[in-house]
């Protein structure tokens, strides 16, 4: 049994649209394919005793236990393999729980997708599922113990912290998209134009001037008593000197804090003597060289959370501690208080396991205590210095019980600082009356205060901080998203992605779209290559100048990763036909459809679905779709297009020469084919189903007639605007025709393009793609046949496994198939190729070069017209 592939899905996929998050792994069973799982004696019991919670797992059967029923009765390894995944996901605190497993065409080996919370724990699970699986059959031990501890340090490293978290979850609660900007917990909220920003509880808005203030305990403290505001009286010192002449001022008990510290970092609370003091001091400088000296003031810590100058949340903080019972010592305590079920490792429980550290030892020095010590009935023994939930303390919500004048007082602080998200920390008996009258004062402002404490507090009501957080970043009427048009098929994605992103740019958009060729803003390139997968959309999308995306969405991206956003406004299906079959389980035109229609799947309930009423394959899937669907015609008199005008509904239509949008019997004539370019004339059929395409996806969008019909006029195809697509070279005595085609279907479109092209003679360059199908090179050597006097065969530049000769083999009894004398040769290199066809060129003479590379060879022949000009110059 051997992994053969692990996949992470992030979007949108095949297996499912709404569960975006998955792991698929390739998993080759080798000799177990033979053996299910009721053949492999004593599995079931070994498996039942290493993880006996696998008896919740229902599967199948619908009940508990019913996945143990499917082992009895025999289940093949890469299901119990997906069950397993999934549990040990769920033991280690990242509950989840959908799981597929099916076999692919090649016996043995299965796909096992199940869903994963954070990326690097699926992959690591993914892996130790299998180790897990080989282990029980070979009646090996596995030290789950161990796995499951190494997923909660692998979670805590990469895992967003509770506060970044739980704005991420109001965000998805409200259909808000977000994306991780880097490994740490920067975030993103919407799209494009309309995002938003946080890092923690550091929105994009917070002031850095507030910040700063913020972080400077000293600059903070001053501020807040110059506006009458309640601090402990100290002063700031560098050195023992320092440190002296401040205690003679304000005497004991003080505390000492680093200047710029944070989390309790270098504080030293409720010192009496003068050595502790120094031992303090020396402590603090270990963070910062300047500290802060104040008198301690006594009472109950407590944190009040204001979010946009409002208060929301207010906490009181207890550190971490042992009660006696008269029986245990205080390590025996300290177990005792970790099996509490609310405790757990990091951040994933409400309560966090209490460790022994220094800090622990050390207050434990100062009572004369040990861990051996027996504390006496009702005795509480703080085990931490400060009250953080991180290392172990507890928080009881006190939002309720605050006095108006502390709810005044705190939001006027906010306000002072400058903070629209801001902890403020109170010593005080309590929060019920003014700290005037209780005594209490305010020891910090902290910039970036955590949620925890308040979301899930260990006494009292939960608070949902995290909403007033979003209710700010995105106030009422304020959009989270951008428009999205993304645009799939087999042939004629990028060209109708093009006019899309033309029209839209034409209405006055700053537009981004991705396509085979680059990454755009507006018409700029930013990026070269094929970037049509979920990390070229999410470009983009994370862009913040862009206010209208148009994504060419292409099968190998959903494949690979799946979509690269949540859902789209508008979905265009150009066609399905035979291409990349054979690949990546993708061996039928079923298969394929399976994967173009993700992107339709993910269009919104009440967006638009436009596909191509001529190709059999998309109206197939027709009745799957939920959203509005809106068909393409070259055709007129297409039963689907009369089905849909009897219903009254919107298809856009060729008829008599014009580009027309039908809706009933009511008909609006966009323009004329002929005016518009792209058509070559009205000549180019598959350009005419693009231009249909694009002006269908954008009067759907809303655009006006008008202003599409002069955006379809203006768009000129070219070189540079649409490379390898349809790209007319003219010379003197010949021209050049460069185009993409390398299907079947692509070639068949050539084929109706140059029937309306008069020429004296027409010469091919052709080539097969190695990662398709020996039927699908065959065909298009017999398309070429049909359509070229003369053909030049020549080598692509990968060969993805093949030989030069089993293409060529393949493509020369495709030519023999056409029924059509041609005359061919074989010259493997494309720009040899390119120069010996131009040199065959007598006067009249058409040139198709169906290249693969098609910037080679359009740089190629431009050298070739630049060489004409200038002779001609000279003359």
């Amino acid at each position: 049994m051997k992994i053969e592939k692990i996949q992470v899905l992030r979007g949108p996929n095949i297996w499912s649209i709404r569960r975006k998050k998955l792991i698929q792994m390739r998993l080759d069973l080798e000799e177990l394919e033979e053996l299910p799982t009721n053949k492999i004696p004593g599995f079931r019991e070994r498996l039942e005793d290493l993880i006996p919670s696998l008896y919740s797992h229902r599967c199948s059967e619908g009940v508990e236990g019913g996945f143990f029923q499917r082992v009895d009765m025999g289940t093949w390894m890469g299901h119990v393999i997906e069950h397993i995944a999934l549990e040990i996901q769920t033991l280690a605190g990242m509950d989840t729980g959908f799981g597929r497993t099916r076999e692919t065409k090649s016996p043995g080996i299965y796909n096992v997708v199940f869903s994963y919370i954070e990326e690097n724990c699926g992959i690591y699970t993914a892996e130790q599922s299998v180790e897990i699986a080989r282990c029980l059959v070979e009646n090996k031990k596995y030290d789950l113990e161990s796995c499951i501890q190494k997923l909660r340090e692998i979670r805590e490293l990469v895992r967003l912290g509770p506060s970044t978290g739980s704005i991420v979850e109001e965000a998805v609660a409200r259909n808000i998209p977000w994306i991780r900007l880097g490994k740490n917990s920067l975030v993103q909220l919407g799209y494009g134009k309309n995002q938003q920003r946080f890092q923690a509880t550091i929105t994009g808005n917070t002031s850095s001037i507030a910040v700063d203030i913020a972080c400077n305990k000293e600059l903070t403290k001053k501020m807040l008593d110059d506006a009458a505001i309640p601090v402990p009286i100290g002063d700031l010192v560098v050195d023992e000197e320092d440190l002296e002449r401040v205690i003679r001022r304000i005497g004991y008990p003080i505390v000492l804090k680093p200047l710029d510290g944070n989390h309790g970092r270098g504080q030293t609370i409720n010192v009496n003597d003068w050595e502790t003091a120094r031992i303090g001091l020396q402590h603090a400088q270990t963070v910062s060289r300047k500290v802060i000296v104040e008198r301690y003031v006594t009472g109950y810590d407590f944190r009040v959370l204001v979010i946009n100058h409002k208060m929301v949340a207010a906490a009181r903080r207890v550190p971490a501690n042992a009660v006696g019972d008269g029986e245990n010592n205080i390590r025996q305590l300290i177990d005792k208080e970790n099996l509490d079920p609310r405790r757990g490792y990091g951040h994933e429980n409400v309560l966090t396991e209490i460790l022994v550290d220094k800090d622990t030892n050390e207050l434990l020095e100062k009572l004369g205590y040990t861990l051996e010590t027996i504390p006496q009935k009702g005795e509480i023994v703080y085990l931490k210095s400060t009250a953080n939930l991180s290392t172990g303390g507890t928080s009881i919500d006190v939002t309720d019980m605050v006095h108006p004048e502390n709810v005044t007082m705190c939001e006027r602080i906010s306000k002072i600082i400058g903070l629209d998200v801001c902890g403020v920390d109170i010593m005080a008996e309590n929060l019920t009356q003014p700290l005037k009258e209780s005594g209490g004062a305010i020891l910090e402002v902290n910039a970036a205060p955590g949620f925890r404490m308040h979301l899930a507090p260990s006494e009292g009501l939960p608070r949902n901080v995290a909403a007033p957080v979003v209710d700010m970043l995105y106030p009422p009427g304020k959009p989270v998203r951008i428009p999205i048009i993304a645009v799939t098929g087999t042939n004629g994605k990028t060209t109708t992605t093009r006019l899309i992103a033309h029209i839209v740019k034409n209405n006055g958009y700053r537009v981004g779209f991705t396509t085979s060729d680059g990454i755009y803003i507006q018409n700029t390139m930013l990026t070269k290559g094929d970037t049509t997968g979920p990390i070229s959309a999410e470009f983009i999308l994370k862009d913040p100048t862009v206010e209208f995306a148009v994504l060419e969405t292409a099968r190998g991206g959903i494949l690979r990763s799946g979509l690269g956003f949540s859902y789209c406004d508008i979905g265009v299906l150009t066609n399905i036909k035979e291409d990349h079959l054979g690949l990546s389980d993708i061996h039928n035109l079923k298969d394929l459809t399976r994967v173009k229609r993700v992107v339709l799947d993910s269009v919104k309930k009440d967006g638009w679905s436009v596909m191509n009423a001529d190709d059999e394959y998309s109206m197939r899937l027709m009745p799957e779709i939920d959203s509005k669907v809106a068909i393409f015609s070259l055709d007129e008199n297409n039963p689907y297009i009369k089905k849909f005008a009897k219903e009254g509904k919107i298809t856009c239509v060729y008829e008599e020469g014009f580009i027309t949008i039908k809706k009933g019997d009511w008909k609006i004539r966009i323009a004329k084919a002929t005016s518009i370019p792209i058509t070559m004339d009205g000549k180019a059929k598959f350009m005419i189903a693009n231009v249909l395409a694009a002006s269908l996806a954008t009067y759907l969008h809303g655009f006006e007639i008008e202003d599409i019909a002069n955006s379809l006029r203006t768009f000129i195809p070219s070189a540079q605007l649409t490379p390898g697509r349809l790209n007319i070279f003219k010379f003197k005595n010949f021209k050049v025709l460069i185009d993409f085609a390398h299907n079947p279907a692509g070639y068949e479109a050539i084929e109706d393009f140059l029937k309306n092209v008069d020429a004296t003679k027409k010469i091919g360059i052709i080539a097969g793609v190695g990662d398709r199908r020996d039927e699908d090179i065959f065909e298009c050597g017999k398309i070429a046949g049909r359509m070229f006097d003369h053909i030049i065969i020549r080598n692509e530049k990968h060969l993805r496994g093949r030989t030069e000769e089993e293409i060529n083999r393949l493509l020369i009894s495709g030519l023999q198939e056409s029924g059509s004398p041609v005359n061919y040769e074989i010259i493997p290199k494309e720009i040899e190729a390119l120069k010996h066809a131009i040199s065959m060129a007598e006067e009249g003479t058409f040139i198709t070069a169906l290249s693969d590379v098609v910037s080679n060879a359009i740089d190629l022949v431009q050298e070739y017209q630049n060489k004409e000009i200038l002779e001609e110059g000279k003359m």
